[in-house]
């Protein structure tokens, strides 16, 4: 018996009874896409999965996405996974990473957000865990369009925003003027296209600047939205257990890393689902 139990107010919702190692009927199918669309935000918990059964997964929520494999990090760590799994992880071998993403905390981002098309869902899955920290916070863009002030919401109506990918450093650029490796053009306020729902799209590690503002204007802007969406409020504060699933939309939330013990492992799978057409 499927059983969905709200996580947050805002955000997020616990999926029990759902064993991810097996077949998943066509009507379980549905009401944990329901569920997702719903709240953003799915928890798994206890799942014992392999890669494939991991990829399987995936395809509930629609075409599997082709994930980037950094050459940079240990490329036997790679060869051994199928196509769209990625590691994220600190783990070393010979002093080099194995995994993407290895250290550290991570501001709120929207996943591939310097796509032209965005993917629609990310799935992580706990392999190992450090003793504290890691954890991964969650933030409602629907609360957050949904309780802006009416003259906000006027204000930002056909506005766009410019993001860039750079995680080379924890800000969208560095001291050194490094290029972005990526960037793309979005509606600041995005509607999700399976829900009709308005949130949104801007976040404070890839949003560089709003189109057609001058720079004092477009950060006063984007420093209040950053602000208002990160509140308590509006966030899930996920504290990772081994075995967990969590399957998040990006077109509608965004997400942020906890800093953790630099010595103790962290190891997730992650894969992803494409979208079926631009943010509008």
């Amino acid at each position: 018996m499927i059983q969905i139990t709200p996580l947050t107010d805002a955000i997020g919702a616990c999926i029990d009874g759902v064993d991810l190692s097996q077949p998943v009927s066509e009507s379980v199918q549905q009401q944990i896409r329901d569920a997702f669309l719903e709240h953003a935000v799915v928890l798994f918990p206890g799942q014992a999965i392999t890669h494939e059964q991991q990829l399987a997964a995936a395809r509930i929520f629609g075409e599997q996405g082709q994930l980037h494999r950094p050459r940079e990090f240990q490329p036997k760590a790679y060869d051994a996974l199928p196509p769209g799994i990625m590691m994220i992880s600190n783990i070393r071998e010979d002093g080099v990473p194995i995994g993407s993403l290895p250290d550290g905390e991570m501001m709120f981002h929207h996943d591939m957000i310097h796509r032209e098309i965005p993917d629609k869902a990310t799935l992580l899955y706990a392999v190992e865990i450090p003793s504290v920290g890691g954890d991964t916070w969650f933030a409602s863009g629907y609360a957050a369009y949904d309780t802006l002030p009416d003259t906000w919401k006027t204000r930002l109506k056909g506005l766009r925003a410019n993001h860039l990918y750079h995680y080379g450093s924890t800000k969208k650029g560095d001291d050194k003027g490094t290029p972005a490796f990526g960037t793309c053009s979005h509606p600041v306020v995005r509607t999700n296209h399976e829900t009709g729902r308005k949130s949104l799209y801007v976040n404070r590690l890839m949003t560089d600047h709003i189109e057609g503002l001058d720079r004092t204007e477009s950060d006063e802007i984007l420093q209040f939205l950053f602000d208002h969406c990160e509140q308590d409020a509006f966030v899930y504060k996920h504290q990772w257990t081994v075995g967990d699933l969590v399957v998040w939309d990006n077109r509608c939330s965004m997400h942020a890393r906890t800093d953790f013990p630099a010595g103790e492992r962290r190891l997730l799978f992650r894969t992803t689902v494409l979208d079926t057409q631009p943010p509008m």
